[in-house]
């Protein structure tokens, strides 16, 4: 499982250069390739694949003299690993930039259906349809809402978007709210994928609504065309969102702290230490650790320094990668019952590699708590979870699981747990029920 896109925009003195900032914060949600569009009496893209500070190693920016920007960082759900955005997207006798994070759940047929009215499409990922069929409706109707009301009405799945066209940038969140989207205002207009972006920035930040559109021109103005029940995605609680973002008014880190609490709640163990896998697992441990009364300790050292492309065949140089990557403190889990807390358990291969760590560093005992439910289920809304049949939980019970990953005791918080850590009844669960939003796949 892995981080998904990252987007961003802005009307601001110097849009480009806080375009570059903004990215570094949001570099968490995509490390294959990052983007900046700006308006120069036309669209102007640099991109390039590889984190944001190797896109742009120079002074590339400084000749991106523009008050307004888009941006993108991007994990691929779709299309090429080359197709770095934003993506510049023609129709209709138009050019458009397009931001997106998400995934659509309708591309192909209603790819197929632009075909047949003879649009060329010149890209494979999805985000090119969100242009196309913008554009389409612009040139139909001649007014940017009424044009973004017939893409929430046409194209259905996850998209959190932004439009850089005609020195103009719509900005837009899907009608069910899926991905995050946060707005503010101070020295200039700002959107991003998460607050702790914007926050570089200014301090007043707000969600955008599902449904709601932002026009920013001359002036600003913002709509809220379609509502629908929202379905904001679980896992960017769990896992995906900065632990210092705030979503939807649910501060992620208390949350995560409460599945921890709950978690301690449902599933006590016999332990002397409580452990987080590093990072993720960390502010779930705390809460475990506060409730259960276990000492907290940090038993497994990061190395951030690895690399994203230390990639080696063989079993042999797979469990290398796992020991350079995390190192046991021996001091702290040697002779000792541990709780070992991360936030999910997907294929149970890393899983497996933590607990062998712990027990060769002389953990006596090693319990397995896991801050959220079982991944039961594919995500066809921009979350890259693998197949189901690759997924551990999927069609085995819990004991299989434990037995699969060597723990001494394996317990998932409950679906129940989850929601009343977050807080929020509107999460879309799909991943963990097999419940997935209707609205979504209404073609």
């Amino acid at each position: 499982m892995r981080e998904k896109c990252g987007i961003f925009a802005a009307k601001t003195e110097n849009a480009p250069k806080k375009a570059y900032y903004a990215l570094i914060a949001l570099q968490h949600r995509g490390q294959e390739s990052a983007g900046i569009s700006v308006w120069k009496h036309k669209i102007r893209t640099i991109a390039g694949r590889g984190l944001v500070s190797e896109v742009f190693r120079g002074r590339e920016l400084t000749k991106f003299r523009s008050n307004i920007a888009i941006a993108h960082v991007r994990y691929s759900t779709s299309g090429s690993l080359s197709e770095t955005q934003p993506l510049e997207v023609s129709c209709c006798g138009k050019e458009i930039a397009v931001a997106h994070n998400g995934t659509l759940t309708n591309f192909l047929p209603l790819r197929r259906e632009y075909e047949e009215k003879g649009v060329k499409f010149r890209h494979s990922v999805d985000s090119e349809l969100l242009g196309i069929s913008f554009l389409w409706h612009l040139k139909e109707t001649g007014d940017e809402f009424e044009a973004m009301r017939e893409v929430f009405n046409e194209v259905k799945g996850a998209y959190s978007v932004a439009f850089l066209f005609d020195g103009k940038v719509l900005v837009a969140r899907d009608p069910l709210g899926f991905r995050p989207l946060s707005y503010g205002v101070g020295d200039g207009h700002y959107f991003a994928s998460e607050d702790s972006a914007l926050r570089l920035f200014i301090d007043e930040v707000r969600d955008v609504k599902p449904g709601e559109v932002f026009l920013l021109s001359d002036d600003v103005e913002s709509k809220v065309l379609v509502k629908e029940r929202h379905h904001h995605c679980v896992f960017e609680y769990i896992y995906f969102a900065r632990p210092d973002s705030v979503l939807d008014g649910v501060s992620v880190y208390k949350a995560r702290v409460k599945m921890g609490e709950e978690l301690a709640r449902e599933s006590p163990a016999s332990a002397d230490v409580v452990i987080p896998v590093p990072d993720s697992g960390r502010a779930a441990a705390l809460g475990f650790s506060q409730v259960s009364g276990i000492p907290y300790a940090e038993g497994l050292i990061k190395n951030r320094y690895i690399g994203r492309t230390f990639i080696m065949p063989g079993q042999f140089y797979r469990e290398l990668k796992v020991k350079l990557k995390l190192s046991p403190v021996k001091e702290v889990i040697e002779g000792k019952r541990a709780v070992l807390i991360d936030d999910s358990i997907v294929r149970g291969t890393t899983m497996k590699r933590i607990v062998e760590l712990l027990k060769k560093a002389g953990a006596r005992e090693v319990h397995v708590r896991i801050a959220s439910p079982p991944i039961k289920h594919p995500c066809y809304m921009g979350i890259d979870i693998p197949t189901r049949h690759e997924l551990i939980a999927a069609f085995g019970s819990i004991e299989n699981v434990r037995r699969a990953v060597g723990a001494d005791t394996l317990a998932y918080l409950s679906v129940e747990g989850l929601k009343k850590a977050v807080g929020k009844e509107d999460l879309c669960l799909a991943c963990l029920t097999g419940n997935y939003p209707e609205w979504a796949f209404r073609f």
